[in-house]
C-alpha cells in the first residue's frame, strides 16, 4: 500500500484511483459479486446509478481502475515443451511459489495464529505423555529445524492438488489447481474454508496425448505433472538451498512395510537404463519397482523433502470413502438391504443431524458429509444383528477413525490407534467366512485384502509422530476452496479459455479483498478525512492509527465469515454483567461446569397448574417428586441433587407454588474436547409432550453430572448418569407477589435414570464397545424420576433400542424409546462425544 507506485496520490487522495469511500464501496460490491461485463454495464446504465458520483460508467472503466489497485503474487504464463504430440499446445498458468507463502507469512490477519518455532506437549509435568497436534509439535518439525541454519524459521508449505469439474451438469470441462498454504498457521484457522488460507497457486495443464496405448497416455500426464511442479515449486526449492528473509507476521497385511524413501525410489530411477523417451519400455522397466514411469520426480532436487514423510494419509478420500465403499457394502451383505435401510429409518432423530428416514443403500451422489453422517449410526444399527467377529471388525474401524480424527493426539491414544487397527485385522477373516467380503461386479466372495485405502492406515501412526494431527491436512478444506478460486470465478467467463480468465478474475478479487484491508488499517474507511504524516495525530504528538485490539477488530471484521456461530458462552457473560433490570431474571442463557445452557425467552406453556401438567406429560408422580425435591433442597439451595430412593412425599403434598412455566425444548453448548477455546455443534433436548403429531411424545436423553468432584468431559461418565429428561420447568410466582421468589429462581427438571448393565468385566458391550442401559426402576417397579435443577445437565446424549437380531417392524423413530427396555449409548454421534466417554 506504501510502496505502490500509485502511493503518492493516495497521500492525497486515499481511495485513488476511486473518489471517495462510497465510491469504493461500489466498486468493491460490483467487482466482487460475479457479475459478467453485459450485466456490470447494464447497471451502470440505469438512471438511479447515473445519479450517484461515481467515478466509472462501463465495466470496461471499472476492470481498468482495478487494474491500479496493489497486487498480491503476480500471474505468469508459460508454454511447456514436450517430446510427444498432443491436442493443443500445452500452456500453464502459475504464480511465484515464494510470493504466494511470502503473501501468507507476512498477512496481518494470521499474526497471533502461526507458530514460528516446534515445540513439544505433554499432559503433564512428568513429560510422560506426549501429545502430537499442530505441525509444528511433531518430531518432523523438530527434525528439520535442527538442520537449518540458527536463527531460521521453518516454513512448511502445503501443496494440494486435485482435478474438478468447471461446468455444472454438461460440458465436461476440467480444471486441475495447485492450492499452496502455510503449515505454520494454526490448524483451526486453516480448516476454515472462510480464511482463505489457501491460494490458487497454479493451474496445471490436462492435455490430450496422442499415443495408441492409452495406459501410456497417463504416464505422459504424470510426468508433465512433475515437469510442471518443477517449473512452478523451483523458487521453494532455492528457498530451501539459500534460505529466504521474509517479515514476520501391497500392504494387505496388519503390518507397516518399509517406507519407500527418496533415496530408494531416486537409486531405483537411476538404475534403469533404457531411454526415458521410449514410454513403453520406460513403463515396462519401472514396473519390477512397482514405480510410475515418471522419470524426473519433481521433489528429487528439493532439499529436507522425503516423500515418504510429506505423502500424508488424508480422511476425506482414504478413510470415509473407504467406510462407504467397503464397511458400508459389508454391512449392506450382512442384514440385508432392506433390514439396514429398515433400522436406519427408525434411529431416534437428533436436531440439526441428518436422518435418514428412507435409508442409505440408494443414496446417489455420496459425498464427504454424507459419508461422517452415516458413521454416526451405523455401529447401533447392526449391533447385534450379525456375527459377533464381523461387528468387532467394523466397530474397532470405526474407533480408528474416531481417535485419527482428534485434533490433539496423545501417545496413549497413538497407541489406541494402532490397537484398534490390529484388532480389526485379528477378526476380518469373519467377513470372508461369512460370505460379505464379494466383488461389486462379480458378486463372488473375495479371498484376498487388496484395498488400498485400508494398506494406508498402516502409515497414519507414524504420521501423527512426523506431521502431528492428521486431521489438519484434511481435504475438506481445500475442496471448499475449488469453488473460491475456480468454480465462481469460472461462472464471471464467456465459456472460453477459462484459464486465463479465472487468473483475471482472482487477480481482481484478491486486489480488492488487500486494498480493502489495507484501507481498514490505515483508518481509511469512516470517513474521507485528510490523510496525516505517517507517526502524528491531530495535535502533531506520535501516534499509532491503531492499537493491537483495534486491528484485531478491523481484521476479524474484513476476513471472518459475516454470519457467526451463536456463543451461548459470551451470551451468558454478557447477561451476567447486564445492569439490573434490564435482562429478565433469572438469565435464560447461563453456564453450568463446561456447558452453557439455553431456554428460549418465550415459554411453551405459562403458568400451567402443576396437577395439569403432570396429566399432559404423563408424569403422575410429579407433585410428589416436587415435595421431594424442596426437602432435599430446604432453605439454601443444595449444590447437586442425586437420586433418591423410595418416595418420601405423599402425591397430594402441600407446595409453595401452584403453577409451572414449562418449556419443551433446551439448548446445550460445549467447548471442544482437545480445545476449550473453540465451541461445538449445538444440541437440542426435547422434552414434548403427546400430541396429535407424537403419539408418545419427545423425550432426549441427556448427560447429568450428580457428583460434582467429577467434571464433565474429562472425567467421562464417572460422576455422571444417563437421564431421561421428561420436563423443563420453573415454578411460577404466586399471583400477585409481584417479583421473583426463592422458587421461580430456578429452571428445574424432571429427569428418569438410565442404569448401565455391566459386560463382565467391561462396562461396555464387547461386540460394540458401547454401554448397555436399561431403565432404572423402583422396588415398587415404576421408573426412577427425580427433579433435579436444570444447571446439573451436562450434555446431550443419544440411545438406541437394541433391535437384536431382526428390528420389530411395529418400531418407528418416534416410538423406538417408548417401545423398549433395552438399549446403547451411541458415543459416535458426535466426536467431542466420543472422546469424552472413551
Amino acid at each position: 500500500f506504501e510502496l505502490d507506485p500509485y502511493s503518492v496520490c493516495r497521500h492525497l487522495v486515499p481511495f485513488y484511483p476511486f473518489t471517495n469511500l462510497d465510491d469504493w464501496r461500489v466498486a468493491n460490491f460490483l467487482l466482487t459479486s460475479g457479475l459478467s461485463m453485459r450485466a456490470l454495464d447494464e447497471f451502470l446504465s440505469l438512471q438511479a446509478t447515473k445519479n450517484m458520483p461515481l467515478s466509472f460508467w462501463t465495466a470496461k472503466d471499472l476492470h481498468a481502475r482495478v487494474e491500479l489497485l496493489p497486487s498480491g503474487p503476480r500471474w505468469k504464463f508459460q508454454i511447456i515443451p514436450t517430446m510427444h504430440s498432443t491436442k493443443e499446445p500445452i500452456q500453464l498458468y502459475f504464480r511465484d511459489a515464494l510470493d504466494c507463502v511470502e503473501a501468507l507469512f507476512n498477512h496481518p490477519f494470521f499474526e497471533d495464529k502461526m507458530d514460528f518455532t516446534p515445540f513439544r506437549l505433554f499432559t503433564t509435568a512428568e513429560r510422560v505423555v506426549q501429545v502430537f497436534t499442530e505441525w509444528m509439535s511433531s518430531d518432523g518439525a523438530w527434525d528439520m529445524q535442527s538442520k537449518i541454519p540458527e536463527g531460521g524459521t521453518v516454513c512448511g508449505v502445503i501443496l494440494s492438488s486435485d482435478k474438478t469439474n468447471i461446468t455444472n451438469m454438461c460440458g465436461g470441462r476440467v480444471a486441475h489447481p495447485l492450492l499452496i498454504s502455510l503449515a505454520n498457521i494454526k490448524m483451526k484457522v486453516r480448516n476454515k474454508a472462510s480464511s482463505h488460507v489457501f491460494l490458487l497457486l497454479a493451474l496445471m495443464p490436462i492435455p490430450q496425448f496422442i499415443h495408441p496405448v492409452p495406459r501410456m497416455c497417463s504416464v505422459l500426464q504424470e510426468r508433465l505433472f512433475h515437469q510442471c511442479l518443477d517449473i512452478v515449486l523451483e523458487p521453494l526449492k532455492q528457498a530451501a538451498r539459500f534460505s529466504r528473509m521474509m517479515s514476520d507476521p501391497d500392504f494387505g497385511d496388519p503390518y507397516r512395510h518399509l517406507p519407500r524413501t527418496a533415496t530408494t525410489t531416486l537409486a531405483q530411477l537411476s538404475s534403469i537404463e533404457c531411454d526415458v523417451l521410449d514410454v513403453d519400455q520406460y513403463f515396462a522397466a519401472c514396473e519390477p519397482f512397482r514405480l510410475s514411469g515418471v522419470s524426473h520426480p519433481f521433489w528429487r532436487d528439493w532439499l529436507l523433502a522425503e516423500p515418504s514423510e510429506f505423502l500424508i494419509p488424508e480422511s476425506l478420500h482414504e478413510w470415509h470413502r473407504q467406510f462407504w465403499d467397503h464397511d458400508v457394502r459389508w454391512c449392506k451383505q450382512a442384514l440385508g438391504a432392506a433390514e439396514l435401510d429398515f433400522r436406519f429409518s427408525i434411529i431416534p432423530r437428533i436436531t440439526g443431524i441428518p436422518h435418514f428416514s428412507n435409508g442409505i443403500t440408494k443414496l446417489k451422489q455420496v459425498g464427504g458429509r454424507v459419508q461422517r453422517d452415516v458413521q454416526r449410526y451405523i455401529i447401533v444399527v447392526i449391533a447385534g444383528a450379525t456375527d459377533p467377529d464381523v461387528i468387532i471388525a467394523i466397530h474397532t474401524l470405526m474407533e480408528f477413525r474416531y481417535l485419527s480424527q482428534a485434533t490433539a493426539i496423545t501417545s496413549t491414544m497413538r497407541d489406541k490407534i494402532r490397537a484398534s487397527l490390529q484388532e480389526f485385522h485379528d477378526h476380518k477373516d469373519a467377513l470372508i467366512k461369512n460370505g460379505f467380503w464379494r466383488g461389486e461386479k462379480t458378486k463372488h466372495v473375495l479371498k484376498h485384502w487388496h484395498i488400498p485405502k485400508l494398506k494406508l492406515m498402516q502409515s497414519v501412526v507414524p504420521s501423527v509422530e512426523q506431521v502431528g494431527s492428521i486431521l489438519q491436512w484434511s481435504a475438506d478444506t481445500t475442496e471448499h476452496a475449488h469453488i473460491e478460486v475456480i468454480k465462481d470465478p469460472a461462472s464471471t467467463t464467456n465459456n472460453h479459455n477459462y484459464d486465463s480468465q479465472i487468473c483475471q478474475c482472482l487477480d481482481r478479487y484478491e486486489k480488492c479483498r488487500l486494498f480493502d484491508t489495507a484501507l481498514a488499517l490505515h483508518g481509511s474507511t469512516t470517513e474521507s478525512i485528510p490523510v496525516l504524516p505517517v507517526g502524528q495525530d491531530a495535535d502533531g504528538n506520535d501516534s499509532d492509527t491503531y492499537d493491537g485490539d483495534e486491528c484485531r477488530n478491523v481484521l476479524d471484521d474484513i476476513w471472518t465469515p459475516k454470519r457467526k456461530v451463536t456463543n451461548f458462552f459470551d451470551v451468558a457473560a454478557q447477561l451476567l454483567a447486564a445492569l439490573p433490570g434490564s435482562v429478565p431474571r433469572p438469565p435464560r442463557t447461563f453456564i453450568a461446569g463446561s456447558t452453557a445452557i439455553r431456554l428460549n425467552y418465550d415459554l411453551s406453556l405459562k403458568r400451567i397448574p402443576i396437577d395439569t401438567v403432570a396429566e399432559q406429560f404423563g408424569l403422575p408422580d410429579l407433585r410428589g417428586a416436587l415435595g421431594d425435591y424442596l426437602t432435599r433442597e430446604g432453605n439454601v439451595a443444595q449444590n447437586f441433587h442425586t437420586f433418591g430412593g423410595q418416595r418420601r412425599s405423599l402425591p397430594d403434598v402441600h407446595l409453595p407454588f401452584k403453577e409451572l412455566d414449562v418449556w419443551y425444548k433446551v439448548r446445550l453448548q460445549q467447548k471442544t474436547y482437545h480445545d476449550s477455546s473453540e465451541i461445538t455443534h449445538t444440541f437440542t433436548i426435547h422434552a414434548h409432550p403427546p400430541d396429535c403429531s407424537l403419539k408418545y411424545g419427545r423425550y432426549d436423553a441427556a448427560i447429568m453430572n450428580i457428583d460434582d468432584r467429577w467434571q464433565w468431559p474429562s472425567s467421562g461418565l464417572q460422576g455422571h448418569t444417563v437421564v431421561q429428561v421428561h420436563l423443563i420447568m420453573c415454578p411460577a410466582a404466586p399471583r400477585g407477589s409481584n417479583g421473583i421468589n426463592h422458587f421461580s429462581s430456578h429452571f428445574l427438571m424432571y429427569a428418569q435414570r438410565f442404569d448401565i448393565v455391566p459386560q463382565g468385566n467391561s462396562s461396555v458391550e464387547r461386540t460394540t464397545g458401547l454401554h448397555v442401559l436399561k431403565r432404572a426402576t423402583r422396588a415398587s417397579g415404576s421408573e426412577l424420576g427425580e427433579i433435579f435443577p436444570l444447571d446439573q445437565l451436562r450434555s446431550y446424549a443419544h440411545i438406541v433400542p437394541h433391535f437384536g437380531r431382526k428390528a420389530d417392524n411395529r418400531l418407528t423413530s418416534d416410538n423406538c424409546i417408548h417401545s423398549s427396555q433395552s438399549f446403547f449409548l451411541n458415543r459416535y454421534f458426535d466426536k467431542d462425544f466420543f472422546y469424552a466417554t472413551s
